[in-house]
Parts: C-alpha cells; sequence; structure tokens
C-alpha cells in the first residue's frame, strides 16, 4: 500500500470575503517538492472549484482566483449549477 503523501499549503491559502461571500482558496503542493501548486476553491455550500492547470508559483495562483473575482465577483463561484472546472 502506497504511503498517503503530505500536503505543503501555501501561505496564500485561507478564507477570502468579499460582499459578504466567504470561500476557502486551497493552494497546494506535494510537501519538500518543486512540484507546480494545484489551486481549489470551497464554496459554503462545499461546492469545490478546481482549476485544470498548475501554477509555477503560489503567487501566480491567487493572482488568477484574485483575477476571477475582480472579472466574475465572488458569487461567480456560487452560480454554478454543474462542477466547475478553471
Amino acid at each position: 500500500m502506497a504511503k498517503k503523501q503530505k500536503i505543503e499549503h501555501s501561505e496564500l491559502a485561507g478564507e477570502f470575503t468579499e460582499d459578504g461571500v466567504t470561500v476557502l482558496v486551497d493552494i497546494f503542493r506535494t510537501s519538500g517538492s518543486n512540484e507546480d501548486w494545484t489551486m481549489e476553491v470551497v464554496t459554503q455550500a462545499e461546492d469545490l472549484i478546481r482549476w485544470d492547470e498548475p501554477f509555477a508559483t503560489d503567487r501566480e495562483a491567487f493572482d488568477e482566483f484574485l483575477a476571477v473575482v475582480a472579472r466574475d465577483g465572488i458569487r461567480s463561484f456560487l452560480e454554478d449549477e454543474e462542477p466547475s472546472v478553471h
């Protein structure tokens, strides 16, 4: 049985609130690696939005999240009926 890999979470990961809506921004990679970063957003209703493409840096991932919020609004994470992939 393979060992479960430990995960390193970015310091940029955490709760983000705007317009009364709070989401959890999770930016992570395999601990101790130089792998690219994965980003997921979890809504209060526990919907999961995951980006398909990894990011070279955690800052790049967080900047992409901020760009989506600036362009589409934080409520854009709440409106999808189908699972969302960015």
